[in-house]
C-alpha cells in the first residue's frame, strides 16, 4: 500500500520555530564576539609591532600566530559556522542570511556602549533600517 501524496505547501508549518531563531541569534552573536576578539587581537599585534603595523610578512605573521585573541576569534568563527550549518539545514538561505546583518548591529552597540566611541546618527539610521528588514524577513515562512 502506498502513502497518499502530500502537497509540500500544505505540510509546511506556519511561522518560524522559536528554536530556529535562537540558533540564528546564537550564530550571529558568536560571529560578532569573534570579530571583537579578532580586532582586539590585531590591536595587540600592532602594539607589539610598533612603530610598524601588520603586513603579510614573516615577522608580522609570527606575532599573529602567537596572539591568543586572534586564535580565540578564529575558534569562535568556527563555532559560529558550525551553528550556521545547523541553521542552513533547517531554513532557506534567503530567510536565514539577512539575520547575519545583526552582527553589524551588535558591533555598533558594542562600540557605543562598551568602547564609548561616538556613533554618528546616520549610522544609527542604517541600523534602524537593518532592524526593520530583519523583522520583515522574520515574519515570512522559513522553508
Amino acid at each position: 500500500m502506498t502513502e497518499p501524496a502530500t502537497d509540500p505547501a500544505t505540510t509546511q508549518t506556519k511561522g518560524t520555530p522559536p528554536m530556529l531563531i535562537v540558533l540564528i541569534l546564537f550564530s550571529v552573536t558568536l560571529a560578532a564576539i569573534a570579530q571583537l576578539a579578532l580586532k582586539h587581537g590585531m590591536n595587540l599585534v600592532n602594539d607589539e609591532l610598533a612603530p610598524q603595523t601588520f603586513s603579510l610578512n614573516g615577522p608580522s605573521l609570527r606575532v599573529v600566530v602567537g596572539q591568543p585573541f586572534v586564535w580565540g576569534g578564529l575558534f569562535l568563527f568556527g563555532l559560529s559556522a558550525l551553528v550556521w550549518l545547523v541553521v542552513l539545514s533547517r531554513a532557506s538561505l534567503s530567510f536565514a542570511y539577512p539575520f547575519a546583518a545583526l552582527t553589524y548591529v551588535l558591533i555598533l552597540l558594542f562600540d557605543q556602549f562598551v568602547l564609548d566611541e561616538h556613533v554618528p546618527g546616520l549610522r544609527w539610521a542604517g541600523v534602524a533600517f537593518i532592524g526593520v528588514g530583519i523583522i520583515l524577513v522574520s515574519q515570512t515562512q522559513h522553508s
